[in-house]
């Protein structure tokens, strides 16, 4: 997103600028609306930029979505957030916090979305592909602010592009069928709509495949296997998406040109930080300390497996600051677990000034998850073994030591997507959506103490069905529209 790093640059100095003169001084040029503003080819990409621009909020996608894994089995919480205990524990109400804070900016995310789909056809001046390509990725990021509302939240209301021209946003929910429906209609305009790849000065932008993989996740939310993975197939036989040669190398600064990164957040040091990798590094080092590894996560990992030093920090790892002072040790006072997530702890080297690197491309969806999406599906289709080449694409890639799978089914499955995607978000939702088709016993998985050595504590979460599969609406949101939004059932 080289272009996207441009504009903020050039806001930042505006805004710079413009502080420097008095108001009596300044002369108005003119009032932009969305009526007036979609001129041309610039106005319609930089339209588009700001759609991304919301993606590194501190309360969106930054930090605030991340909080819905916590309840997981990987996750301890740490932080001072006091209500993201509710959420860890499944003890959380309608008022809390961490539920209210990314709703309105994956409305704003659709709403700056659907203000382009509307607008940028009106366009003369401007090329065909700039045409397709931003209406493409309008309509991929408005698939994605409902997939997150719907994965959080179920039913959520749907605001069309006839509401919005009438600029009426206080709508009901629509149930989930219908927002499944909507997602999958605005990922399939998108995937006819996008390049495949991208030049160096666009690296970034959402592409064919990574409106394919969100497809793939969507069919597998909605247990539609066989889409799933003619979807998925779309994207594994493509070269421009192919696996990284090594797993850590989607952990680097590396990462920023490879063929494996299907989305990610992207930011500019100084200009608009990222805060998703500070949440996860130690406060000593300047992070915040959230989210710290468990035991049972750590215990996952197979001998051999390289993937485990590449994802978790573990007593008597060494780490460059880039402080000059050389190696720095992780320690046991550093986490409340004795672990952390290594594959978000990256830091600026010494010449660039050293610290937290807030620039760090952080991966949000890999192609090494289509591949274990397709892999599940076609077990749970086929039988046990028909996943095996794929599972072992990503086990080879980890190591040629690890040992390949031999008619896996579930259970191998399982455990390679938590190894491969641990600290990704996942975890939480992959064992509600098997939960439901009694693949495992969530409930079983949560409601046993997990330790969280070497502080004598421990964490228990009891998961209850069906009332945890989905959070409560915001109950300031429920408020705000005057009983038009109707609170889920299981939190009247």
């Amino acid at each position: 997103m080289k272009s996207n790093k441009i504009l903020y640059i050039a806001i930042a100095l505006a805004l710079f600028n413009s502080s420097c003169k008095k108001a009596l001084d300044l002369k108005q040029q003119g009032v932009y609306t969305s009526d007036n503003y979609f001129r041309n080819e610039t106005d319609a990409v930089t339209a588009v930029n700001g759609i991304y621009s919301i993606l590194p909020e501190e309360d969106y996608i930054g930090h605030a979505e991340c909080t819905f894994d916590v309840p997981s089995d990987d996750y301890w919480r740490s932080g001072d957030h006091g209500e993201d205990e509710g959420i860890e524990n499944l003890t959380y109400d309608a008022s809390n916090a961490a539920i209210r804070y990314p709703w309105k900016w994956r409305y704003e995310e659709i709403n700056r979305a659907t203000n382009c789909i509307i607008n940028i056809p009106k366009i003369t001046a401007i090329s065909a592909d700039i045409k397709n390509r931003s209406m493409g990725e309008a309509y991929f990021l408005r698939a994605f602010g409902y997939w997150r509302g719907m994965l959080i939240h179920g039913d959520v209301p749907i605001i069309t592009e006839d509401d919005y021209s009438k600029q009426l946003f206080n709508v009901p929910k629509s149930p989930i069928e219908e927002v499944r429906k909507q997602i999958e209609s605005d990922l399939l305009k998108a995937v006819d709509l996008l390049p495949e790849s991208y030049d160096a000065s666009n690296l970034g932008r959402v592409s064919k495949g990574t409106a394919l993989g969100l497809l793939t996740k969507l069919y597998m939310n909605w247990e539609k296997l066989p889409e799933a993975i003619a979807t998925g197939q779309k994207v594994i036989s493509n070269s421009h998406y192919a696996l990284a040669p090594n797993y850590t190398d989607n952990f680097t600064r590396a990462n920023e040109t490879s063929t494996e990164m299907l989305f990610s957040i992207q930011a500019v040091q100084n200009v608009l930080p990222n805060d998703f990798t500070v949440y996860y590094i130690p406060r000593p080092w300047g992070g915040y300390g959230f989210s710290q590894p468990l035991q049972g996560l750590v215990n996952e990992f197979e001998a051999n497996d390289p993937r485990k030093a590449a994802t978790v920090l573990s007593v008597g790892d060494k780490v460059d600051l880039g402080d000059n002072k050389g190696l720095t040790t992780f320690t046991a006072d550093l986490s409340a677990t004795g672990f952390a997530f290594k594959k978000y702890a990256v830091f600026n080297t010494f010449a660039d000034g050293g610290g937290v690197d807030h620039s760090f491309v952080v991966p949000l969806m890999r192609s090494a998850d289509i591949y274990l999406l397709v892999a599940e599906a076609l077990i749970r289709t086929q039988g046990a073994g028909a996943g095996d080449v794929l599972i072992n694409q990503i086990r080879h890639r980890a190591s040629p030591l690890l040992p390949p799978v031999v008619g896996a089914g579930m259970t191998q499955l399982i455990h390679e997507r938590r190894v491969e995607l641990a600290g990704e978000g996942e975890r939480h939702q992959d064992l509600m959506r098997w939960d439901k088709k009694n693949i495992v016993d969530i409930a079983a998985i949560y409601n046993k103490a997990v330790s969280k050595a070497p502080i004598d504590q421990s964490k228990t979460v009891t998961f209850v069905r069906p009332k945890n599969y989905y959070f409560p609406l915001p109950q300031v949101e429920i408020d705000k529209s005057k009983g038009v939004l109707v609170q889920n059932p299981n939190f009247k």
